[in-house]
């Protein structure tokens, strides 16, 4: 190299230097309980207020609750647990009960476990962001809400990845929770697409499907009858103690629930906005 251009190429070395942003600091994973994978900045920010409802307040949903909090408890006490998919209808709880179950753990063993979203058009950069988790002491509850896939999206392909068979694969400190509105994570225009245009029909429907297999815990959500939606009234009603009772509340319920076409655990919780707002009693937790 002429010495000549030695200086100079040192001293723009050192302008790219002053110029390029300093790189993140990394996340203390032990100062929080929940996390939000930022993928632009490749950083996890610490979530401190958790939106939640406590996990006595899910109605209609016992079975899905008991054994989603069972396989949470197995995997914060290091045992063998499955990744869980929660779908179904909309409006039912999935992400409430997600991260209700969370909490309960969290009460339980505090510590112990950490939740840690990523947004579904973020899920191409699960390698990265596992990364950072792995081989840590702490455990991590990964959480999609709302994942589903389009016809030209290949995220589903890293999702798969890491759920099973990839070279690395999940880490052991590490689960995944997502919840869709589709039990196979994408529309069934999608899949009969497939069908009808892959030169071997069902070899190219099994590969978009197949994603759904590897989640070894499925949970179903369905719409609830009237008596249910009832019920979770009445536990949001004695829980922020509005006066007149439950009873008071049902006609106005039903009305509510017919002018929004139908009956779920987010109509129920938005009427009780409405009634506490009427009352002039202030919500201490959020849905």
């Amino acid at each position: 190299m002429d010495n000549n251009l030695a200086p100079l190429l040192k001293r723009i070395a050192e302008a790219f230097e002053r110029v390029s942003p300093a790189p993140a600091p990394a996340a203390d994973l032990g100062n929080a309980d929940a996390f939000l994978w930022q993928a632009e900045s490749d950083r996890l920010q610490p979530i401190s207020d958790i939106s939640r409802v406590d996990m006595a307040l899910l109605k209609g949903v016992d079975l899905q609750r008991d054994l989603l909090l069972a396989n949470t408890k197995q995997f914060a006490k290091g045992l063998p647990a499955n990744n869980a998919l929660l779908w179904g209808a909309r409006g039912m709880g999935k992400s409430s009960l997600i991260k209700a179950v969370h909490g309960a753990v969290t009460k339980e063993t505090p510590g112990s476990l950490a939740l840690v979203e990523i947004h579904r058009e973020d899920i191409p950069t699960l390698p990265k962001l596992l990364r950072h988790l792995r081989g840590g002491k702490r455990r991590f509850v990964l959480f999609c809400d709302d994942l589903s896939f389009g016809a030209e999206e290949g995220g589903y392909k890293s999702l798969k990845a890491v759920l099973e068979g990839g070279i690395e694969g999940r880490p052991e400190n590490v689960i995944f929770y997502a919840t869709s509105n589709r039990r196979h994570l994408m529309s069934r225009d999608m899949i009969e697409n497939e069908s009808g245009t892959a030169i071997n029909p069902s070899e190219a429907v099994e590969e978009k499907v197949s994603l759904s297999d590897r989640f070894g815990l499925w949970l179903g959500f369905h719409s609830c009858d009237e008596s249910t939606y009832l019920e979770m009234i009445d536990g949001y009603v004695t829980w922020l103690k509005l006066p007149g009772g439950p009873a008071h509340y049902h006609p106005a319920a039903k009305e509510w629930a017919i002018t929004r076409g139908a009956r779920s655990g987010r109509v129920a919780w938005q009427f009780i906005q409405d009634a506490a707002g009427k009352a002039g009693i202030q919500m201490t937790a959020r849905k």
